[in-house]
């Protein structure tokens, strides 16, 4: 790199070049207490790991006002039920979350202002309600690991073709 005319080095002076640091430190060892050794641990209530998976609350509440809820229902409720869904399909692709995955999320689960089937509407009911309270992570989590891998593997508009008339097979219910 050029040093500036200003420079107060003297013009005579040899060049340096890189030379090695007399002690070569150690490589690196999973030796704290938090470090995970290998891979990450994965298996009931350990969740989806992703980056920045907060962010998915602060884009599912800048959408409440586009949800189309029925009678009794809670915005709350929906949102708290549908994050855990749109971190999980961020975390697959080993990103954080953005708008996409929440929306499909919301319109896998009838939230985004189309008609919906009344049996989805009742099994919406009986999973979501109360969600919104805080304290029911294993609820939460049952909603997100309901729907199939090849469903979060989907585009947007995929989606959006398949919904309402395939509800049943985006959220992994076709034998029951």
């Amino acid at each position: 790199m050029a040093a500036p005319k200003f420079s107060p080095a003297p013009v005579v002076d040899t060049a340096r070049s890189y030379s090695s640091p007399s002690v070569v430190p150690e490589s690196w060892t999973a030796d704290r207490p938090g470090d995970i050794i290998g891979f990450q641990p994965a298996g009931e209530c350990l969740g989806y790991q992703g980056p920045d998976q907060g962010f998915a609350l602060k884009i599912a509440n800048s959408m409440t006002d586009r949800l189309k809820l029925e009678p009794g229902e809670r915005a709350a409720d929906a949102v708290q039920g549908c994050i855990g869904v749109a971190m999980r399909r961020a975390s697959m692709f080993g990103r954080a979350p953005v708008v996409h995955d929440v929306n499909i999320a919301f319109t896998i689960w009838g939230f985004l202002g189309r008609t919906h089937p009344a049996e989805l509407l009742e099994l919406r009911r009986s999973l979501f309600a109360g969600l919104g309270h805080g304290l029911h992570y294993t609820e939460i989590r049952a909603i997100a690991d309901m729907v199939p891998e090849a469903t979060l593997r989907m585009t947007h508009q995929e989606i959006n073709s398949k919904y309402p008339a395939h509800w049943r097979e985006l959220l992994g219910l076709l034998g029951q």
